[in-house]
């Protein structure tokens, strides 16, 4: 067989074998899953996830998604758990236990210990029948009849599985707390997701400078002005309102329409009722526009007065494009 037909055969035949499995795990889907949520979103604690090897990797990914949509977590090893970081679990704390057979030695010492300590604990498996599924208060199965290595050893489609389950819980949970995209920017101020969420037109525009001019101003100072405050475009402005616009596109077309226009003034060649938006605006509103017009700049208002300008640059610059 052709190396490349082989290569790409064992990936179609991974990605198959893991597809169905992912689509079993709703046949596997019981009352525990339901009762887990409910206790996660009743719970004035924490939600404290434990596991090892490559579960414990899994683990790890689900607090990010926990966290990232509005319910506490913490990881904790479950090998760590046994040598002193059993005090991350406090009181009200509910833990999940992840682990494919539910029978590991540290799974065995941990288990008894989070009983003791009167915590709920809800296990994500692929043995019900393990000790950890007899064990625990709740049991997510998440059963795979194989893994996609061809020696069935490598933990692979199991804990796709696994991840697979954790992100039922969250979004679960996410549409019982209502979580809202503002809720979502909050927790993601920093990446380009969270920007398009929260960040308004006048966090760019206030960081730009304000060009304008009057309607009586001769080309030289539009030039100057458009030149100088570097954004391709200048306001006319009339008492503080905005009447027209001046890009540096106008100024070529008047340059070759006119031989002389040393007469010529802003008001000559200024488009008139140019297209504009509110300060208070979101950002992404301000891109939305420019693509719709095919425009680079938009004027900003605030309170019917012009408060500058808001140019393409600026939304990629911060990521919204």
């Amino acid at each position: 067989m052709n190396p490349k037909s082989s290569i790409l055969n064992t990936a179609k035949s991974t990605i198959n074998l893991e597809s169905e499995a992912i689509s079993n795990l709703a046949n596997l889907l019981t009352e525990d899953f339901v009762e887990a949520v409910e206790l996660i979103y009743n719970s004035k604690g924490r939600v404290i996830i434990t596991g090892i090897g490559k579960s414990a990797i899994i683990a790890n990914k689900i607090v990010a998604t926990l966290n990232s949509t509005g319910t506490p977590s913490v990881f904790m090893h479950a090998a760590d758990a046994i040598h002193g970081d059993l005090g991350l679990i406090l009181e009200d704390d509910i833990v999940i236990c992840i682990s494919k057979s539910g029978n590991t030695p540290e799974i065995k010492v941990l288990v008894p210990l989070i009983k003791n300590a009167k915590n709920k604990m809800i296990a994500i498996t692929s043995n019900k029948e393990s000790f950890l599924g007899q064990q625990a208060d709740y049991v997510l199965n998440v059963y795979v009849a194989q893994e996609a290595c061809p020696n069935n050893l490598a933990p692979t489609t199991s804990t796709t599985a696994q991840l697979v389950m954790g992100d039922a819980l969250a979004v679960c949970l996410l549409e019982l707390r209502g979580f809202s995209s503002r809720d979502f920017a909050k927790y993601h101020p920093g990446g380009s997701l969270g920007k398009r969420l929260y960040l308004r037109v006048n966090d760019l525009s206030s960081q730009n400078q304000k060009p304008k001019v009057g309607l009586e101003a001769n080309i030289q100072e539009v030039i100057v002005e458009i030149s100088e405050k570097m954004l391709g475009v200048t306001a006319v402005v009339e008492d503080d309102k905005i009447i027209g616009i001046i890009t540096d596109g106008d100024l070529r077309r008047m340059l070759s329409k006119n031989s002389d226009f040393s007469n010529l003034k802003a008001k000559d060649i200024m488009s008139k009722d140019p297209r504009r938006i509110q300060e208070d605006a979101m950002a992404v509103d301000a891109k939305e526009v420019m693509e719709e017009h095919g425009i680079s700049q938009l004027l900003v208002e605030h309170n019917g007065n012009y408060a500058g300008v808001v140019h393409l640059h600026d939304l990629i610059k911060e990521g919204i494009i």
